[in-house]
């Protein structure tokens, strides 16, 4: 007869989230794994399997975390605007009070250039932000808050790019300031109207 699992899945894999968010995929041993997760070894194995198999587990934790914290939230504000500077500030929040960095940005930089698997989850974490991003822009521009001189998806793109280098930028000494100076410069861009060009 199997028995029952001693441990909430859900709450170890967050665990092992947070270590790889800190240490990264290669420098996070299996032994490292199994004393911060708190499970034995062999149900780290018969449950979430080998350390790839757990981090691409960890990294859909992770979306998914990011998917639910983000999305009802920003697009459900009044204001396009006002919901991509929610995102901007939640990113600087975030990462300036824990400097780890973001875990899709830390995949890519590490593991994207020869883990294929990889570089698709953070490929797809990256996609799912940036199409928030295009039906906020999308929304304000059907409202006339943002400017129609430039396609929703490059303006996506672009507020993307942004948001990629302030997260990049936190893990530095970079200012809170700093920080809020490009977030303002990103907002700004979208608000120039089409006769002022």
């Amino acid at each position: 007869m199997a028995r029952n699992k001693e441990f909430d899945e859900k709450e170890v894999l967050e665990k092992a989230m947070q270590l790889f968010l800190a240490q990264g995929y290669e420098k996070t041993s299996m032994q490292e794994l199994v004393e911060h997760m708190g499970i034995h070894r062999r149900s780290l194995y018969d449950t979430f399997g080998d350390k790839h198999a757990l981090f691409m587990q960890a990294l859909s934790r992770y979306n998914d975390q990011m998917n639910e914290r983000l999305g009802p939230l920003v697009l459900n504000q009044p204001s396009a605007v006002d919901g991509i500077r929610l995102i901007f500030d939640t990113m600087i929040d975030r990462d300036l009070d824990q400097p780890k960095g973001c875990l899709f940005v830390n995949t890519a930089v590490e593991l994207g250039p020869r883990d294929d698997e990889a570089r698709q989850a953070a490929e797809d974490g990256f996609n799912q932000l940036e199409s928030v991003l295009r039906a906020l822009v999308i929304k304000g521009q059907q409202q006339g808050e943002i400017a129609d001189l430039w396609d929703a998806d490059i303006m996506a793109e672009n507020l993307h790019n942004s948001l990629l280098g302030i997260r990049v930028l936190a893990r530095t000494s970079t200012s809170r300031e700093k920080l809020q100076r490009i977030r303002d410069t990103s907002l700004a861009a979208l608000q120039i109207r089409q006769n002022q060009t």
